[in-house]
């Protein structure tokens, strides 16, 4: 039914009153009369009621008051009409601004407003947070409206550069169209979107920045760290108040696993900040709430996650007993490292598997035991090394392997080989050619990526040498940087002071657990998982080998709980106009809408009937005072 709210047309129930008031009459007084004459009566009065209703009827003033009783009814229940409009054939990308200041006030509920009237036939939907999400490619209207009537802000910070590059690669495939930039444009990461627009513009698509929003008040918690001491962890917090005037903020904080809260107050400039200390803070999540009526909610509360320890059994298989990752694997903290020359007949007990063989093969019993070791929940670590070559790789291991290696090569023009980061983790910023210890390789165990396997980096020419995939419930990682020492070594990775930092960050990754960095994070951190998990986030829940943290809150994978913060100066400062962003875009940039082919557009005509009510009272008076009763 074409009425916004339905139940109000229970309202033309109101016309009985108005009928029953029109047909009372005086009550008739009891006689005594002859029977012909009563049947004779009967007849005429029958005919009365006839005669009655017809007047009834024909009163001007009973027709004029039941239409109206009709028309605030009507009114009330929010009738509306549909039409098709014209719309123009242009594709349109609509970039939307999803990051954590967009949340200020009635900011995003505007922006998908605006959106909305840019709908056309050809549609994309970009969502410009840390990193751009294509929401729709080359949709329908009905598509775009659909996806504008379901998108909500983040708690990232908005790279609109990358959002336009975006919308530029779509619409340069098809010879031109229109980007549409939404935004508070109060923040942005990367490259300054107005290059970015006026790049876009050179190559002949149109671009036009709209800015929704209005500079307002805030108080928030804008940085937090965890400092850990004699086995007891602290939190200090910062908090700043962007008023003009000082304020006193109650904060509220719940603790650990234990539940228990604590207030307290705490004095904070105008347009200055304070610090607070927690100390002796449990396992689990505590929080920190600040008790403030201000335009952003998403910085009023930080998160706090304190894991429990577990130890790391770890199983070391070699046949040389002086490499550098035993070294490694030895001075982990919190761990228990056992060496053998062979796999053993049982796995079980053990946390991570790593096989650094030399030279000798890996039999296929072994590989089985390793096999359902690791569909079981377990994770292997395989060190490139001869004993991986084709000609001594057993079927079932190379079956297991990420990675297929096709033999043993070496560089012999003078010039090492140097690591690229394919993916970014945070395992392999220790790995990186931006640093200043780089790695040089010379020889290496050539491979291809098995599909269904994830590199995170390879070497110069391509051959990936970390890459790992999911083995039923667990993980198999491929190392291809060779530790071994001497005259043979195959690079210089191992004798750099992150290789043993390598090694922390690789077991706690595959392992699950990490140091207390790995459990409170900032929103926009992007991470590649060891394995496909079910990843609960404060919103939703869905299964993923990577995830980008782009909400306040806490996540739940395989059981560890990471709180993630949006500690961001300047995402929290809501005073800033940036109306200098759209002066720089050009001031008379205006843009206009832009339709497709037809689009259903929904018309209410609540102004048209106030307008007939307005008449019809004007009406009733006229006739009531030619009447001379008023």
């Amino acid at each position: 039914m074409p009425f916004e709210n339905p139940l109000a047309l229970a309202a033309l129930l109101s016309v009985i009153p108005l009928i029953i008031i029109y047909m009372l009459r005086p009550k008739p007084a009891v006689l005594s009369i002859p029977s012909l004459m009563f049947v004779l009566k009967l007849e005429r009065e029958r005919k009365r009621v006839y005669a009655s209703l017809t007047k009834i009827v024909q009163d001007p003033l009973f027709l004029i008051q039941l239409l109206m009783l009709i028309l605030l009814s009507i009114g009330a229940a929010g009738y509306y009409y549909t039409s098709q409009e014209p719309l123009s054939e242009e594709h349109t990308v609509l970039v939307l601004d999803t990051s954590a200041s967009m949340q200020v006030d009635s900011r995003f509920v505007d922006a998908v407003k605006i959106a909305d009237e840019y709908v056309s036939k050809k549609n994309s939907i970009i969502l410009a947070s840390d990193t751009p999400l294509l929401a729709l490619e080359g949709g329908g209207a009905s598509d775009a409206k659909d996806i504008l009537s379901k998108v909500k802000p983040g708690a990232g910070t908005a790279d609109l550069s990358a959002a336009i590059t975006t919308g530029m690669r779509l619409l340069s495939q098809e010879g031109g169209g229109r980007i549409i930039v939404i935004s508070d444009f109060t923040n942005s990461k990367g490259d300054d979107p107005v290059s970015s627009k006026n790049l876009a513009e050179s190559y002949g698509i149109s671009v036009n920045f709209v800015k929704v929003g209005k500079p307002a008040d805030n108080i928030g918690i804008i940085n937090g760290w965890i400092e850990a001491n004699n086995g007891k962890y602290s939190y200090t917090g910062v908090i700043k108040n962007y008023k003009n005037q000082d304020e006193k903020v109650e904060i509220e904080t719940g603790r650990g696993t234990s539940g228990n809260s604590t207030s307290f107050s705490l004095d904070v400039p105008a347009g200055g900040t304070n610090q607070f200390t927690l100390g002796n803070l449990g396992p689990g999540i505590t929080t920190v709430q600040l008790n403030v009526k201000d335009s952003l909610a998403v910085d009023n509360k930080a998160y706090i996650s304190i894991p429990d320890t577990s130890e790391q059994r770890i199983l070391y298989v070699t046949d040389d007993g002086k490499l550098p990752s035993k070294t490694a694997l030895s001075l982990l903290p919190n761990s228990n490292l056992t060496v053998s020359k062979s796999v053993p007949s049982s796995l079980d007990g053990y946390t991570l598997v790593v096989l650094a063989e030399k030279e000798t093969p890996i039999a296929n019993d072994s590989v089985e035991r390793i096999e359902n070791y690791v569909r079981n929940g377990g994770n292997a670590v395989f060190i490139a090394s001869g004993a991986l070559a084709p000609e001594k790789t057993e079927v079932g291991l190379i079956k297991i392997l990420p990675v297929k290696p096709t033999g043993i090569e070496n560089e012999t023009n003078g010039t090492d080989l140097g690591v690229q980061e394919v993916k970014q983790s945070r395992i392999t910023e220790d790995i990186r050619n931006d640093k200043e210890s780089v790695i040089s390789v010379h020889t290496y165990l050539n491979a291809t990526e098995r599909t269904g396997s994830t590199t995170l980096a390879a070497l110069e020419n391509g051959v990936p040498i970390l890459s790992y995939w999911q083995v039923g419930k667990g993980t198999v990682f491929y190392l291809g940087l060779n530790d071994e020492l001497g005259d043979n070594a195959w690079n210089n990775f191992h004798n750099l002071p992150e290789y043993p930092v390598f090694w922390i960050k690789l077991v706690e990754w595959l392992g699950g657990t990490g140091d207390i960095s790995e459990y409170n994070l900032n929103t926009g951190t992007l991470t590649s998982l060891s394995k496909t998990e079910e990843i609960k986030t404060p919103s939703k829940t869905f299964t993923s080998n990577h995830i980008l943290f782009d909400e306040a809150g806490v996540y739940e994978i395989s059981g560890k709980k990471i709180a993630v913060n949006l500690y961001n100066d300047k995402e929290s400062n809501t005073t800033v106009d940036a109306s200098d962003v759209i002066q720089r875009a050009v001031s008379e940039d205006k843009p206009k809408l832009v339709r497709a082919d037809t689009y259903t557009a929904k018309t209410d005509i609540t102004d048209y009937l106030i307008g007939v009510l307005f008449l019809l009272m004007l009406a009733e008076i006229f006739i009531v005072r030619r009447r001379g009763e008023l």
